[in-house]
C-alpha cells in the first residue's frame, strides 16, 4: 500500500461552488469542433501546460496508460494528412453506410483534411495496451480505454480554457499514426486533435445540444411533486 498524505483541499461556500460551476459551464458551452484553422504559432509552453492537465486524469490502478505525441514538424504533419486522407477517401467512398453519410451531411465533412497541415500543432493520443517495467517486462493495464477517454475529455477542456480550438479526428483505421510517429508496439492510436487558433473566417455548423432534462435522470424524481 502506498503512503497516504493529507488531501490538498480548500472548501468553498455553496454560493462559490455554484458560481464556479456556472462560470465553467458558460465557458464550455461555447466550445465547438473547428475545421478551419489559422497557422498562427502557439506561445511557448502552452501545449505543455495543456497536456500536463490531461495527465492529471484518474486512471485504472493509477497506471496512466496514455502517451501524448505533439507534432509541429511540417513534414510530419504533411505525411499524417496524406495518410489520413487516404483512409478518409475509402471511408466516404465505400466503407461508410448510406445512413452514416446522411447523418454526417449536415456537418459538411469530406475526406479532405487540410487542417492537419494548417494547425500549428497536432496532439496524437495513444493508448498503452500494457505498460513496461524498467526491466522491459510487460505490465497489465486496467480500464485503459476508459482512462484514456477521461484524459481526452480533460485535454479538450484545457484546450478550450486556454483560448484555443480543436477537433476530434478519428480516421479509421489509425495504424498509420503508429507507423509515421514510430510508436512502440504496445501503443495504439486513440485520437488525433489539431490544436490552434481559428481562422479569421472560420465557421461551424448551426447545431444544438440536448437539453439538461434529456441527458440527466434524477433519483428520487421530485419533479412531479414540484409541479403538483
Amino acid at each position: 500500500m502506498s503512503e497516504h498524505i493529507p488531501l490538498d483541499y480548500t472548501p468553498l461556500s455553496p454560493e462559490e461552488s455554484l458560481e464556479r460551476a456556472t462560470t465553467f459551464y458558460e465557458l464550455m458551452r461555447t466550445r465547438r469542433s473547428v475545421r478551419f484553422f489559422s497557422d498562427r504559432p502557439l506561445p511557448d509552453g502552452l501545449i505543455e501546460r495543456i497536456v500536463a492537465t490531461a495527465g492529471t486524469a484518474p486512471s485504472g490502478a493509477n497506471q496512466q496508460p496514455w502517451t501524448f505525441v505533439v507534432v509541429g514538424d511540417p513534414q510530419l504533419k504533411r505525411a499524417i494528412r496524406a495518410a489520413a486522407e487516404e483512409e478518409e477517401r475509402a471511408f466516404y467512398g465505400s466503407r461508410a453506410s448510406e445512413a452514416w453519410l446522411n447523418d454526417l451531411a449536415p456537418l459538411g465533412t469530406t475526406w479532405q483534411k487540410p487542417f492537419l497541415e494548417i494547425a500549428p500543432a497536432l496532439i496524437v493520443v495513444f493508448r498503452q495496451r500494457y505498460g513496461l517495467t524498467s526491466e522491459g517486462e510487460s505490465r497489465k493495464h486496467y480500464y485503459s480505454q476508459e482512462s484514456v477517454g477521461i484524459a481526452v475529455g480533460m485535454l479538450i477542456a484545457a484546450i478550450h480554457y486556454a483560448g484555443l480550438v480543436t477537433l476530434t479526428h478519428t480516421p479509421s483505421p489509425m495504424e498509420f499514426l503508429e507507423r509515421i510517429l514510430q510508436r512502440p508496439a504496445h501503443e495504439k492510436a486513440f485520437l488525433l486533435l489539431p490544436v490552434g487558433y481559428p481562422a479569421d473566417d472560420a465557421t461551424v455548423p448551426n447545431i444544438t445540444r440536448k437539453l439538461l432534462d434529456e441527458i440527466m435522470v434524477r433519483h428520487p424524481d421530485t419533479s412531479a411533486s414540484r409541479s403538483g
